[in-house]
């Protein structure tokens, strides 16, 4: 094993591993469109599934089958109709959707009962269960149009459902649903995994489409000056829905986004919309800080706020890199736990992503900005800004009238932010009995406004 791999692995793993902790014991809904699977995906989803499963994640698997269910269709000359994104199910559709969705079932099963050695899979136990969990009543006709077969999740069985993930099983969900009489009814991937969710009140409810997620300008094409958006606030899903059209096809911004909202209000609070074309894009949603598609959430996930002793571990695992290479001034546990109220942290979804101390001097109205750490996972994206920030804020409402820091290798970033050089005699007389002269910090002010 190559030095190359050790010192690129031990760091990301050591990253990966705030959020193995935030999600073991949690419930996550998980809908992978039909397309996924027509596309030849579903053995590389079953891994990454097992992989969730096995870190302590509870999961709801819901498959589609619109691709299949066409093909079908197909093959026995009958056209296939849809009126307000949904599928018209005729008697004929209704015995296609039927030989998809055991088709499907079979060959889902079959991806999590693989145990080949040196796979992904290797080792793994997953126990699927899946079985008639959906009570479904008909749509009725809509604006003339009969549905006929097409249905509605009437009610989801939670206690059954919970009974089967608390005994380790993964639940297979196909999108039928049944009437007390017994009559079958073909629903929707996305209304089966959203009313699942809501009942369960799930931590994640995860779409897996052919869409990449919602752009920040929708209506614009992709391009670099147009990423997705990584976190939509429901206040800013909600809005961008009353301009959208009403959606009619899986590719329209409006189809996915609307059940994330849907879920939302209704208490599930993170749902997300990525895509299946992207290999591990479960993982890297799952597992990385800013994702790979468009997560919806209740409120901002990301929180600017002054630290308390239950973030001291948190800041020690944040700077301690930066202290061994020389970067920062090496600070005990003990140090920061006293004055854990004079720091400011950047916590995004439970971890810690910067941070820095606020040491004031009153008397000559001024204050140390000190241990100002950015986590390499965010560096770039602007949250030393946001740090500083608030830190500035945070020394004008003391009444003082600059900040200063004392850094080595990074007076750059600084000076690019309004800080001027000055020479250490320029520091408070407390501070400057301190001052570290073999270290040769550069002494770095700014004032405030």
């Amino acid at each position: 094993m190559s030095a190359v791999f050790n010192f690129t692995f031990v760091p990301w793993f050591r990253s990966v591993a705030p959020y193995i902790h935030m999600h073991r014991g949690k419930t996550f809904v998980v809908a992978v469109a039909g397309e996924a699977i027509a596309a030849g995906k579903l053995p590389a989803i079953a891994q990454d599934i097992a992989l969730i499963q096995s870190m302590g994640v509870k999961v709801v698997l819901v498959h589609g089958f619109r691709p299949q269910v066409n093909e079908q269709l197909a093959a026995k000359g009958h056209e296939a109709r849809y009126s307000h994104g949904m599928r018209i199910t005729d008697s004929v559709a209704l015995d296609c959707a039927q030989e998809a969705a055991g088709q499907l079932r079979y060959e889902i099963e079959a991806a999590f009962s693989q145990g080949l050695p040196n796979t992904p899979m290797a080792g793994a136990q997953v126990r699927v269960v899946s079985g008639n969990f959906i009570t479904a009543r008909p749509v009725g006709i809509v604006d003339g149009v009969d549905f006929k077969h097409s249905g509605l999740v009437r009610k989801v069985d939670t206690e059954a459902l919970l009974r089967c993930i608390d005994m380790g099983a993964m639940v297979l969900l196909s999108p039928f649903g049944f009437s007390p009489t017994g009559e079958a009814f073909n629903l929707t991937m996305e209304e089966v995994a959203t009313s699942v969710a809501i009942e369960l009140q799930a931590d994640k409810l995860i779409f897996m489409t052919e869409v990449p997620g919602v752009r920040m300008q929708p209506s614009e094409p992709a391009s670099d000056d147009n990423p997705i958006d990584t976190e939509m606030p429901l206040a800013a899903a909600e809005a961008l829905l009353a301009q959208l059209p009403q959606p009619q096809q899986p590719s329209d911004v409006a189809f996915y986004l609307q059940h994330c909202v849907r879920a939302c209000k209704a208490g599930v609070e993170r749902n997300h919309i990525i895509p299946f074309a992207v290999d591990g894009s479960l993982l890297l949603e799952v597992y990385v800080h800013d994702g790979i598609g468009t997560m919806v959430i209740d409120e901002k996930l990301e929180e600017l706020r002054q630290a308390t002793a239950d973030d001291v571990g948190g800041i020690l695992q944040l700077i301690e890199p930066f202290e061994r290479d020389g970067t920062l001034v090496k600070r005990d546990r003990t140090e920061i736990e006293r004055d854990a109220d004079q720091y400011t942290v950047l916590e995004h979804d439970g971890v810690i992503f910067a941070c820095a101390a606020l040491y004031p001097y009153p008397d000559a109205r001024t204050a140390e900005m000190a241990a100002l750490t950015v986590s390499p996972l965010s560096q770039g994206q602007g949250d030393g800004e946001k740090v500083l920030r608030r830190i500035e804020q945070r020394a004008r409402s003391m009444g003082l009238t600059s900040i200063f820091v004392l850094t080595t290798r990074t007076m750059h970033w600084f000076i690019k932010r309004g800080f001027q050089p000055v020479e250490p005699d320029w520091l408070p007389e407390a501070r400057k009995r301190k001052y570290n002269w073999d270290r040769k910090s550069q002494v770095l002010v700014k004032k405030l406004a």
